[in-house]
């Protein structure tokens, strides 16, 4: 749900993978123990992906659905 409530925050509807990443220092802060955090916000972009919730344009685009 974190990386989640990170898409939330892009005020647009298509994003970048790297505006994600901006969100990168404050997951890492959260959970301390998580030495992989950005292969952690792919995985979960591809969950989020999954699930319905983001739509994959490619190139590291992807698009809000809901």
């Amino acid at each position: 749900m974190d990386v989640l409530n990170c898409v939330n925050a892009i005020p647009n509807d298509v994003f970048t993978l790297r505006e994600v990443y901006a969100f990168a220092d404050q997951l890492q802060a959260k959970y301390v123990d998580n030495q992989n955090i950005k292969p952690k916000i792919r995985q979960q972009l591809q969950f989020l992906r999954d699930k319905g919730f983001i739509e994959f344009l490619g190139r590291g685009e992807y698009r809000k659905k809901l």
